[in-house]
């Protein structure tokens, strides 16, 4: 197929290498540096909502598959979809399930997914009060997109209420109580009924060693994570499905990528929240391992087009991702530091997935705080680990913030 691959990052560079792996012909628009290779890339304006369709349906594409959040929210999958486009990616409508913290808490309690007790604040008198019955153990989390990065995890009362006060600027927050346990993301290919779960994946997304630092987009990720049958099985029938077909019931059917972000609390998983995505940098580590007899991009299109069937997808070996960020990152990104050693991280079989970098005068800079994923597969997450880990200290750029635990911490903060 001609497959066009919306977005520029490490999630969209994964997911047009798999595509292309496959055999499909792929346009990322507008793509990066790195999937130059195995892409051909159109540049374009993608914060105009009009020049990104436009320039979409201007390559005459089979499938098109959104990587981003704020594509989708701004509607792009409605305007291709009424172009009679095959895409995979849901409506600005479905997408609020993402968008909106709490629209998506609003869903979670009206289709009875085991969730967090929350309270959505508009004013400061009302976060404050939902801070003191919670004892200012909460989650306050920004209601709108925020890039990874709207939540502050806090554990007193001054930290949350600092929190609030800032989101507050912004519009609505959501104060939950803060569960505990190891996070994992569960994301569902989903054409609105059938379900096909892709290897449980974990996120890290303190910025230092052992959990450590400010939250950041993320620093890493390895699938597959280990689940029981039952807790899969509550994912399936008691998250996914439940919110599928409520979105439906409200005429809002969702076609896409459904990503739980789940907390495996004593009391059995609990959901954190949704993503109307890939997750990033859990699809570098998703893509790779999973198994090559999955027809990846067949799935999209059989999902775009309402025939997908039931299925669960498996992982065929270890993969662990490893972010290498820039100077300064998550706070101010230092930006324009040259890049190289790509192809000595290379050397052994990883592969450098590129998230925030450009070419200026034929050399690779930074171009964000998420430079480059390094991803390393094996027949187990040590395995995959220690080759990650080697593979990412070959990389060569300045002030580079890398962590050396992926996949040994097992929280996924």
């Amino acid at each position: 197929m001609r497959i066009v691959v919306v977005g520029s990052g490490g999630r969209e560079h994964a997911l047009a290498a798999r595509l292309a792996g496959e055999g499909h012909a792929v346009v990322a628009v507008p793509g990066n540096p790195g999937m130059a290779s195995l892409a051909r890339l159109v540049a374009v304006d993608a914060g105009n909502a009009v020049e990104l369709f436009e320039c979409v349906r201007a390559q005459a594409p089979e499938l098109v598959v959104v990587g981003p959040e704020a594509p989708l929210a701004a509607g792009l999958g409605d305007r291709l979809r009424e172009a009679g486009i095959p895409v995979f990616g849901p409506s600005a409508r479905a997408a609020r399930i993402e968008s909106s913290k709490g629209f998506a808490k609003e869903v979670m309690v009206r289709a009875g997914v085991p969730t967090a007790d929350y309270v959505l604040a508009t004013t400061v008198a009302e976060a404050d009060a939902a801070i003191e019955r919670m004892q200012g153990r909460c989650a306050v989390k920004a209601d709108g997109l925020a890039a990874g990065k709207g939540v502050v995890v806090c554990t007193d009362a001054e930290t949350a209420r600092e929190a609030a006060r800032a989101w507050l600027a912004q519009g609505p927050v959501v104060v939950e109580e803060l569960l505990e346990g190891p996070e994992v993301s569960v994301i569902a290919m989903t054409d609105g009924r059938a379900l096909a779960l892709l290897p449980a994946a974990r996120d890290h997304k303190r910025l230092g060693d052992g959990d450590t630092g400010p939250n950041t987009g993320g620093m890493g990720a390895v699938c597959p994570v280990p689940m029981s049958e039952a807790d899969l099985e509550l994912v399936r029938e008691r998250v996914m499905r439940p919110v599928l077909q409520l979105l439906e019931r409200d005429g809002t059917p969702f076609c896409g990528a459904l990503y739980a972000g789940l907390m495996l609390t004593p009391r059995g998983p609990r959901v954190l929240e949704f993503n109307a995505r890939f997750g990033d940098p859990e699809t570098q580590s998703i893509m790779a391992a999973l198994s090559p007899e999955v027809a990846f991009g067949q799935l999209c299109l059989d999902a775009a087009q309402g025939r997908l069937q039931e299925a669960s997808l498996t992982a065929s070996q270890a993969a662990c991702t490893v972010v290498v960020a820039s100077a300064g990152y998550p706070q101010s990104a230092r930006t324009g530091d040259e890049i190289s050693g790509l192809e000595q991280a290379e050397s052994d079989g990883a592969r450098v997935i590129h998230a925030g970098t450009r070419l200026v005068d034929g050399r690779l800079v930074s171009a964000g705080g998420r430079v480059l994923g390094v991803v390393a597969t094996g027949p187990d997450l040590t395995a995959a680990r220690e080759r990650a880990n080697a593979a990412a200290a070959r990389v060569q750029l300045a002030g580079a913030q890398w962590r050396r635990d992926i996949g040994a911490s097992t929280t996924g903060a």
